[in-house]
């Protein structure tokens, strides 16, 4: 008896074609499933046996040797080729993939795939790229739409009385076209020449029903066979395969619908899942759907705009002279019905129904690498499931549960997977305990961990050694400060003993006093880590200490000379270390040499604050930018006065008779504007305490020259646009009303002050502020 074989043509991820495939499988009943696909697959096709593999899944096959080598095949419950790999295991058939092995794709070929090759230099030679098969038959039919024509003619059709008869007018109108030579490439060649010969393998094995389920385009190819050597001659110009390892992992429709990267080009995925799962008219229970949906969103949606949704969207179907109502037609309704013709409301349909967040799920024993799996056990055990769907986490760095979830996210960062991302906390609180996070899974993500097994079986070892990698190949200083900050959220004290060396060996060749300055901040925030994760930071404190005083001996002459960005950026420096000055204390010395006596021979009776203050009075103190030898930009000078005003280091009078200096007529009017934006960056309402500096900033800018004035007018304005709009709005009024040498008056309802009073609010202060251990008892009859 001869075998025989039926060639079903179906279009990938379509839910008509893999209706029709379970219909044609289920009247034909072969004895074996041959199904498109790399060949690779045959290993873990039994996986799809049981109920743990759960679509969209994707098959991930990668390079052993070099894992960012790696291709994608996504399936959902709603492709062809799934449908026909459950009827086999479930049928307790034999099936095999047929396409070219994955191995073939990754062979280093000079950069290039040998198909890919033929193709350009195809092209380089005038001749046609291959052509979309479906767009010309779409052309050829009259239809200028062809996702909407093949949906009409085949998505849209049950099944009829002869499941095998659509696949035989799909074969027929595909070798029309592949008659004409339109749409081949070479490797399409090479791919169908080895389906043929897993298809002469299946017979030769004693199978006599064979099903063969591919991409409609290669049904022509794959029924006129040519010779076993015709193939092998084809077969024989591959490059040598690549050893590669295959498994199945999670994909999501999310995915599915994007065509760039590792999608699949489908535009509705939860729309075809919807077709595909539902029988009888799937439009009303879609739209069912999509007004619970809106409901939920406080849209108001009752059972009667549902009616006339379903009305509106099967005329629309007879009037554009199609089978059923489509997605086209369906979201036509939505958007004037459901919606009322919010385009807001219609995208939030369009993001959860007509894509979705549905995530595959994939059983233990898939293959995976080890660090693949330990992943999967941290995940288990602190409770963190992968979700498609982006969700906000709040962590609580002082319970032990929400410090492990800290440290997993924060090493899988180190190791390239972004499943979270800090977030903006939605609980107000400026304490180093607290954490937020973004978590969003996505499928790509087995890559980068197949990628990142080269530096261990687990993650915390991974991510060691990723770290300790980092430190090695780095050049920047402020690239390591950050590595060490990293070091300590994630609590791999493994590695920082070695990036703790490389950070000493840069600081020490690096002169740079913006980048020194640029390194301190993070170095400094990663000291605040350790009274919460309990880590021990006298190194770090140490090296910190010895930046900060780099960076307060080397400002004042790394000022000199600056442009207006070089100014800019500068300045952004100043106050991160400012900051960061601030957190270390006066006791950052003497943490650097061990105890306070070594401390003061190190650094004599000052403390780091004073040193830095010193630097900010010496920066203060230069000449405007003018002055070629030590000229320093306004806009650092007028920086270094606020910060010690702010400081208490200067009152305000000093504070009022340097900005009348910088506003005499001496000045340029540009480095004045300068000056005053430095002095009013983060706040403008000491204007508002002190109206005498109000006074000779209005005064000054009254008399600028109409020659300069349009030169400082952009300073200004974006030095105001910064302030708080109540400032700007109380600094408008008080111009306006004048005159501004005088302080405003008090306003009657303010009162003397009451002594006894406020002393009986002491106590209370005093707890608050750690004082007193407790509150003292109050005198009976104490008027409070």
């Amino acid at each position: 008896m001869t075998p025989e074989v039926a060639l079903l043509g179906v279009r990938h991820h379509g839910p008509g074609s893999a209706r029709a495939v379970a219909a044609a499988l289920a009247q034909w009943r072969p004895d074996a499933v041959l199904v498109e696909g790399p060949a690779e697959a045959d290993a873990v096709v039994h996986l799809a046996a049981g109920k743990d593999l759960v679509p969209p899944v994707a098959l991930l096959a990668h390079a052993v040797d070099d894992p960012s080598r790696a291709a994608f095949w996504p399936y959902a419950e709603f492709s062809p080729e799934w449908v026909a790999v459950r009827h086999a295991v479930d049928h307790d058939l034999p099936v095999h993939f047929i396409d070219l092995p994955a191995g073939y794709a990754f062979a280093p070929a000079a950069g290039e795939r040998a198909w890919d090759r033929a193709d350009d230099q195809a092209g380089e030679a005038g001749e046609e790229r291959p052509a979309d098969p479906l767009a010309l038959l779409a052309e050829a039919a009259g239809h200028d739409d062809p996702e909407r024509w093949w949906e009409d003619v085949v998505e849209h059709r049950a099944p009829g009385t002869d499941a095998l008869a659509p696949f035989a007018a799909v074969a027929e109108a595909m070798a029309a076209l592949r008659a004409e030579g339109l749409g081949e490439s070479r490797r399409d060649e090479l791919r169908e020449a080895h389906m043929r010969q897993r298809i002469r393998a299946a017979r030769r094995a004693g199978h006599r029903r064979i099903a063969v389920v591919c991409g409609a385009f290669h049904v022509p190819a794959l029924a006129a066979m040519p010779t076993v050597a015709h193939d092998r001659a084809l077969l024989a110009g591959l490059p040598k395969k690549v050893r590669a390892d295959i498994t199945w992992i999670p994909w999501t429709h999310r995915r599915l619908s994007q065509a760039a990267g590792y999608g699949a080009g489908v535009q509705s995925p939860g729309w075809y899942h919807h077709l595909f799962s539902t029988a009888g008219d799937p439009v009303p229970r879609w739209l069912t759907r999509a007004a619970e949906l809106l409901r939920a969103e406080d849209h108001p949606v009752s059972s009667a705009h549902v009616i006339e949704a379903v009305r509106l969207a099967e005329t629309l179907a007879v009037l554009r002279g199609r089978p059923l109502a489509g997605l086209t037609e369906t979201l036509d309704a939505v958007r004037a019905v459901l919606c009322e013709g919010s385009d807001v409301a219609l995208e939030l349909v369009r993001d959860r129904l007509v894509v979705g967040d549905a995530l595959g799920e994939v059983p233990d024993g898939a293959p995976a690498v080890p660090l693949q799996r330990d992943l999967a056990r941290l995940q288990r055990s602190l409770r963190l499931k992968p979700e498609a769907a982006p969700r906000d986490l709040d962590l609580d760095l002082r319970k032990d549960t929400d410090a492990a979830r800290s440290r997993l996210l924060h090493r899988l960062r180190l190791l390239g997977v972004e499943w979270g991302v800090p977030a903006r906390s939605s609980v107000n609180s400026t304490g180093t305990f607290r954490e937020s996070w973004r978590l969003c899974w996505q499928p790509e993500f087995a890559v980068r961990i197949a990628e990142a097994a080269q530096w261990g079986t687990t993650v915390e070892e991974a991510a060691v050694g990723k770290a300790v990698g980092t430190a090695r190949a780095a050049v920047e200083l402020a690239e390591l400060t950050g590595l060490v900050e990293t070091c300590l959220l994630a609590g791999l004290s493994g590695a920082l003993p070695a990036v703790m060396r490389e950070l000493a060996d840069c600081a020490a060749l690096d002169t740079d006093v913006a980048h020194l300055a640029g390194a301190l901040p993070a170095l400094v925030r990663a000291l605040r880590y350790g009274d919460v994760r309990g880590t021990d930071h006298g190194a770090l404190a140490g090296a910190a200490a010895g930046l900060a005083e780099r960076v307060c001996v080397g400002l004042p002459p790394a000022c000199v000379g600056l442009d207006a960005d070089g100014a800019a950026a500068m300045r952004a420096r100043i106050d991160e270390v400012h900051g960061a000055i601030t957190l270390l204390g006066p006791d950052a010395a003497a943490q650097q040499a061990g105890d306070a006596d070594d401390a003061r021979e190190a650094g004599g009776t000052e403390g780091l604050p004073d040193r830095w203050a010193a630097a900010l009075r010496s920066l203060a103190r230069r000449e405007p930018a003018g002055s070629p030898a030590t000229g320093v930009p306004g806009l650092l000078r007028g920086r270094a006065v606020r910060l010690l005003l702010d400081d208490g280091r200067l009152d305000s009078e000093e504070a009022g008779r340097r900005l009348r200096l910088v506003l005499s007529t001496a000045n340029a009017p540009a480095d004045a504007a300068g000056w005053v934006e430095g002095f009013l960056t983060g706040g403008g309402a000491l204007l508002l305490h002190d109206p005498r500096l109000l006074a000779l900033l209005d005064e000054w800018l009254g008399g600028v020259g109409a020659e300069v004035f349009t030169d400082v007018l952009p300073l200004l304005r974006r030095t105001f646009a910064g302030l708080e709009a109540g400032v700007r709005t109380t600094i408008g009024g008080r111009v306006a009303a004048g005159p501004l040498d005088a302080a405003p008056a008090a306003p009657e309802s303010a009162r003397a002050l009451d002594p006894d009073r406020a002393d009986a609010a002491l106590p209370v202060l005093a707890v608050l502020l750690g004082v007193h251990p407790r509150i003292p008892r109050q005198p009976t009859g104490r008027n409070t």
